[in-house]
């Protein structure tokens, strides 16, 4: 009887260790509190160019669901904050999002084309000595004239209006940072949707196996190359190990969370 007890009390400590490990998995970093005055810390606008009128950011409860709102008139600004994470832990990013329409005249494979209705962007350091001369001059010289939010390397997931789902390029502008089309027209929009992204394996699928760590993270909705106006929605972004789910608000319209995971047979 004695020893039943001690494995019944093993087994309840094992389970209890488990799903606190589980639970502590999740790394948050972007939950937006409700009825917040402003913007909360270390979120932050960032304007990459002065010359440019910056996408408006605020937030709202929408449809039950907490979040930013991007409103771009043929404006560009990124929202971002620094993050610190161990993708070998949780290298799977979560999050929401939503517009009222993707762009009708975007085009990402050029310069005056490249606007996108909601983007979702992930920043990373590379050890500098796997960085060749030329990639280390350009950098330096995109760092003088836009500052030192300017990454060694960049990921790019965005909302596009034509490129088929799973396309991976580079931006029209630079080859440091790739984007990653999760959707593609009006199919899903004006609803919530859920992403699951595996960034480790985007990562090395977009720039090989570079010694890189995850440093930063922004949204945007931006319209200054086509000049069109947009609206996107923006919430619930968390990292989370290979085996935790993606679970939605209950009063967010749900779609598969499976639909954009890893995607990397496309």
């Amino acid at each position: 009887m004695h020893t039943n007890r001690c494995v019944r009390w093993a087994l309840a400590l094992s389970l209890t260790c488990t799903a606190a490990v589980a639970q502590a998995a999740t790394v948050w970093v972007g939950r937006f509190p409700a009825g917040a005055a402003g913007l909360p810390e270390p979120w932050r606008v960032q304007q990459l160019d002065e010359r440019i009128a910056p996408t408006q950011y605020a937030l709202k409860t929408w449809d039950g669901v907490v979040a930013v709102e991007a409103v771009a008139e043929r404006s560009m600004a990124l929202l971002g904050r620094p993050i610190d994470i161990d993708l070998a832990a949780t290298p799977h990013l979560c999050w929401l999002w939503r517009v009222d329409a993707p762009l009708a005249t975007a085009d990402m494979t050029t310069e005056a084309g490249d606007d996108y209705a909601a983007r979702v962007y992930v920043s990373f350091k590379v050890a500098p000595e796997a960085l060749g001369f030329g990639t280390r001059a350009k950098l330096a010289l995109a760092r003088s004239i836009y500052g030192d939010q300017v990454p060694d390397a960049a990921l790019n997931y965005v909302w596009d209006n034509r490129q088929p789902v799973g396309t991976l390029m580079a931006n029209a502008y630079t080859d440091r940072t790739r984007m990653i089309v999760l959707r593609s027209g009006a199919g899903d929009a004006g609803a919530w949707v859920m992403e699951r992204r595996d960034v480790a394996e985007d990562f090395e699928r977009a720039f090989g196996a570079l010694p890189a760590q995850l440093s930063g993270i922004a949204l945007a909705s931006d319209t200054d190359n086509t000049g069109e106006s947009a609206r996107a929605g923006f919430a619930e972004f968390r990292f989370v190990s290979r085996d935790e789910a993606c679970v939605a608000p209950d009063s967010a319209t749900r779609r598969d969370d499976q639909a954009s995971v890893g995607r990397s047979d496309e």
